[in-house]
């Protein structure tokens, strides 16, 4: 520990979104072990995914953005609301121009999906990246109420966090029929955008913690609009029905989901 508390801010930032991108690839671990999933298990997995992504949205993201609106004195609404707002509407645009674009005629509706899916779990986390970096960014400018302590314990919360997020990029991957290699790969790169991004968080503090707010709820928006555009209707029978047992794992996923983000505050 001494170690660490003795590397410079970047570094130390750095060292710690390292650790919240390991815990990302260790939930995509599962991916590696599975050649095919039941359908039924595949339906808990899927419903399981959304409720992470719902919990996370709401108490990793929604939560913190309006605390620190309140924090810098603004109104808190307008950054959730319009942040919110803002990352659905980048996700339905992308999707459009995906369906424009077409890739050469190759992009079927099982890779617009997968696409939409990558994008929306990346997006999510680049502003926690952003989160660690300033944490660590305000205690070196001795901003306060900034303590190191702190900065280390939103670290290790986010990197727990991120462990089921993990899965729920890797696993719905398997069910469009991705490759296991390559859906873990794509399950843990998506943690990968938060070493970059806590680096910067670092360098910029004084510029990024502003809009912060803004940047979590946008996050919060495009996974929302995943989880109802992509992951829900991949679990449907095909009549307008989900299947029991996607909403039974997505109760699973957001207590899961609810139950890390409260203990770990």
């Amino acid at each position: 520990m001494d170690g660490f508390l003795n590397l410079p801010v970047i570094l130390q930032a750095l060292v710690a979104t390292c650790f919240t991108w390991l815990i990302t690839a260790l939930g995509a671990l599962p991916a590696l072990f599975f050649n095919k999933i039941d359908k039924n298990v595949l339906n808990c997995m899927l419903g399981f995914a959304a409720g992470v992504m719902v919990a996370a949205s709401f108490f990793s993201l929604l939560s913190p953005a309006i605390a620190l609106s309140e924090e810098m004195e603004s109104l808190p609404w307008i950054a959730a609301t319009s942040g919110f707002l803002t990352g659905g509407l980048f996700l339905k645009l992308t999707d459009v121009l995906l369906m424009k674009l077409k890739v050469s005629r190759h992009l079927n509706q099982s890779k617009r999906r997968t696409t939409l899916l990558i994008l929306s779990i990346t997006v999510h986390n680049i502003p926690e990246g952003l989160a660690i970096g300033v944490a660590f960014g305000a205690v070196a400018a001795g901003i306060t109420g900034a303590t190191i302590v702190g900065a280390i314990m939103l670290a290790i919360g986010i990197g727990i966090q991120n462990f089921p997020e993990g899965t729920a990029v890797a696993v719905p991957l398997m069910h469009e029929g991705v490759p296991k290699g390559k859906a873990f790969f794509f399950g843990q790169l998506s943690g990968a955008v938060e070493p970059v991004a806590g680096v910067l968080g670092v360098l910029l503090v004084g510029l990024i913690r502003p809009v912060l707010p803004y940047a979590l709820a946008f996050a919060a928006g495009a996974m929302i609009y995943v989880v109802i555009d992509a992951l829900i209707p991949g679990g449907s029978d095909g009549h307008g029905h989900v299947d029991g047992k996607l909403t039974l794992g997505a109760m699973i996923g957001f207590a899961v989901m609810m139950g890390l983000d409260v203990a770990l505050g």
